[in-house]
């Protein structure tokens, strides 16, 4: 992310440069994106209307996700009811008039961690004539902007969009896509590295769970160097195991436990976010205590996550879909970036490990699991 980074103040017991970028719940700017979030804000302020006030079409719109499928994808669970993160968004989508079964048809498609399965998918729905595709992780947005250029799109989980070529830029996307990204910039990686050793001070060898480079991407260097440079200033040495599927899971955790590493850092991908429960468990096995990059792998067990605020993220869809399916241009909506994250404890998991979360931690966490 070019451009400084600025900061009213760092968090108490800061051991290297990163928290003078990064504060804890509040992801900070680069100061070349200021303009395009000036513009966001001032579009998500529009006037929202009262739950009287339904449209008087009725849309239908594609749901391209990563995750796993619930066993039986239908109008009756998509979205998945009794889901706290869906009645989020059902409730925000109400609140703009639209009612789920009614005037809103909602088809979801996953592809459950695999990602050569977007394209297909993302092809099925273009198929189905949707009025517009809610697309999350990068290469599911990728897939839907490669299967039409027509069809609104709105993203979500995305780094880095423009380096990506998804968008042109922040304050003018351009094109069919806009939506939400969860770029920090890169420090968001540093951010983990020193949370982790936060947590496990006594931890000199810390491993590494990554994706594999994809075609396409920005350079995966950039990342590697930025964590290399905080392990250099935290006096910790990185161990880097890349897995290309969830079969490549168990060898790597192996590996770890091979090169007696002491702490984990699972980098942000939607792989892992898809068998977060199978990771979570490997990590209790190996007994190791690792950094996460969503809640969800807290709740299933994991020790500590850095994490976007998924309900903020999902109600702050809901007025993209909502001008969009109003005739606006995605092209002209500027692309909004993150403004809130979460710290994550899971208290339970640090005493199966034996380990004592130091207080000044526990004080700056969001969200504690006892």
């Amino acid at each position: 992310m070019n451009g400084p980074w600025t900061a009213s103040r760092a968090p108490a017991g800061h051991r290297s440069g990163l928290r003078g970028r990064l504060l804890l719940g509040v992801a900070v700017k680069p100061c070349g994106a200021l303009l395009g979030a000036i513009l966001a804000l001032a579009f998500l302020a529009s006037p929202v209307p009262s739950p009287g006030e339904q449209p008087a079409n009725v849309y239908r719109m594609g749901w391209l996700a990563s995750g796993r499928s619930p066993k039986a994808v239908s109008p009756e669970n998509c979205p998945l009811k009794g889901s706290l993160f869906w009645q989020t968004w059902v409730q925000e989508m109400r609140q703009r008039g639209y009612i789920h079964g009614q005037n809103l048809v909602v088809e979801c498609q996953y592809t459950e961690g695999r990602d050569e399965r977007a394209p297909a998918l993302a092809a099925e729905l273009v198929s189905r004539k949707v009025d517009l595709i809610v697309a999350i992780g990068t290469n599911q947005v990728r897939a839907a902007k490669q299967a039409t250029s027509t069809i609104p799109i709105v993203m979500r989980g995305v780094i880095d969009p423009v380096g990506r070529g998804l968008v042109a830029s922040l304050a003018h996307p351009g094109g069919n896509v806009t939506g939400l990204t969860d770029d920090a910039g890169l420090e968001i990686l540093g951010k983990y590295l020193d949370l982790l050793t936060e947590a496990v001070p006594t931890a000199s060898r810390i491993a590494t769970l990554r994706p594999p480079s994809l075609s396409g991407e920005p350079p995966s260097l950039a990342w590697a160097s930025m964590l290399e440079t905080e392990a250099r200033a935290l006096g910790v040495t990185l161990q880097s195991y890349r897995v290309r599927g969830p079969e490549e899971l168990e060898g790597a955790f192996a590996g770890m436990t091979k090169a007696r590493a002491e702490a984990l850092l699972v980098v942000p991908h939607p792989l892992f976010g898809a068998h977060a429960q199978r990771i979570v468990d490997l990590a209790a096995q190996s007994r190791l205590p690792a950094m996460y990059p969503d809640r969800e792998h807290v709740t299933l067990g994991g020790l500590m996550a850095y994490a976007v605020d998924e309900l903020d993220m999902m109600r702050r869809l809901g007025p993209y879909v909502d001008r969009i399916l109003k005739g606006a241009n995605p092209g002209d909506l500027p692309v909004e970036q993150p403004t809130r994250f979460l710290l994550i404890l899971n208290l339970k998991t640090a005493k199966a490990l034996g380990l004592t979360i130091p207080r000044a931690l526990l004080m700056q966490a969001d969200e504690v699991i006892r």
